[in-house]
């Protein structure tokens, strides 16, 4: 999968500060023993030398076996005696080991297996963090949140129908996206938002989004519009990268604004389809927001695309007013 130099290098920068920080932690741990216990110090000082002695030895000449093994004896007895040292007074033996925030690769986002050298999977989850901070930086994700979020500009007055107020609706589906969002994990159901425009279908969509991204997880929002727009442009750029789509698909939730209103064509609704299914079939979740009944999305895209998004999404009808009119 393919990712920008920038993306690249904001994940190389987190696992190098990573390392770092564990690196500097342990020199801590070291400098806290050295002042307690001066003699491990020293014998820390030797086995550093030891490397050096060994290279001499071999220089010199001689019975060079002989003389190396003495050196690896002495210096393991340096070993174990400042294991002993730190375990006599408490402390666990691998004290001066930095404590990696990865233990497999040791932050460096790669290791060797069997003679290759792979990718590591915390590298693969801060190359899809930053991917999703990237494609975000202009998304309104701070601007909605649960507690912005007005359940007083919807009607309290029942229909006799439904006998249920818009209020009442309104507040079962608010509920529900708390604690969607608070429940949340990369394989949480998806979520398919229907109502008029001015809903409130965007504020709680992206309110989600700020609660699971404080969770951790890599969330991408995007309209529509701006989604086939970008697709368009990498499909047709003939530079084979695949990494918009290949990030659609992996990120841990994915949300789509405004589904039904971008320019309709073949290509959108073919990128939409495999992207939903992509995702449906790794079982990770989904938001949509559109203002469209069932029946104009049947028209607009086809009756298997919106049973494929219908079949595996909790559907949550909006109803009321346009709170966008009513505050003006």
């Amino acid at each position: 999968m393919g990712y920008s130099n920038s993306v690249y290098k904001a994940a190389s920068d987190i696992l190098h500060e990573r390392r770092l920080n564990a690196e500097k932690a342990a020199e801590r741990r070291k400098e806290e023993v050295y002042e307690r216990f001066p003699r491990v110090k020293e014998l820390e000082k030797q086995i550093s030398m030891s490397g050096i002695k060994t290279a001499r030895a071999v220089l010199a000449g001689g019975d060079v076996k002989v003389e190396v093994e003495k050196l690896r004896d002495k210096d393991l007895a340096m070993q174990a005696e400042v294991k002993r040292i730190l375990t006599d007074n408490g402390y666990p033996a691998n004290y001066f080991e930095p404590k990696y925030f990865c233990k497999k690769c040791e932050d460096k986002g790669y290791y060797d297996i069997n003679g290759k050298t792979v990718r590591c999977s915390c590298m693969k989850s801060a190359l899809i963090s930053c991917a999703c901070a990237e494609l975000n930086r202009y998304a309104p994700l701070s601007l909605s949140t649960f507690e912005s979020f007005n359940l007083d500009y919807y009607d309290k007055t029942v229909d006799p129908e439904l006998k249920l107020s818009n209020y009442d609706l309104m507040s079962r589906v608010f509920n529900f996206c708390q604690n969607y969002a608070e429940k949340f994990n990369e394989h949480s159901k998806s979520i398919l938002m229907k109502g008029a425009t001015g809903l409130g279908k965007t504020h709680l969509s992206l309110a989600i989004a700020n609660e699971v991204i404080k969770k951790g997880y890599g969330v991408i929002y995007a309209s529509a519009p701006s989604l086939v727009s970008k697709l368009e442009k990498n499909y047709f750029s003939n530079n084979d990268d695949d990494s918009a789509f290949s990030i659609l698909v992996d990120c841990d939730l994915l949300i789509i604004d405004d589904l039904g209103t971008e320019f309709h064509s073949q290509f959108g609704v073919s990128q939409f389809y495999n992207i939903f299914n992509s995702r449906m079939l790794s079982n990770k979740p989904i938001i949509i927001n559109t203002n469209l009944s069932v029946k104009e999305l049947e028209n607009n895209y086809s009756q298997r695309f919106v049973s494929r998004i219908c079949g595996n999404a909790q559907q949550l009808n909006f109803k009321g007013k346009d709170i966008r009119a009513i505050r003006r």
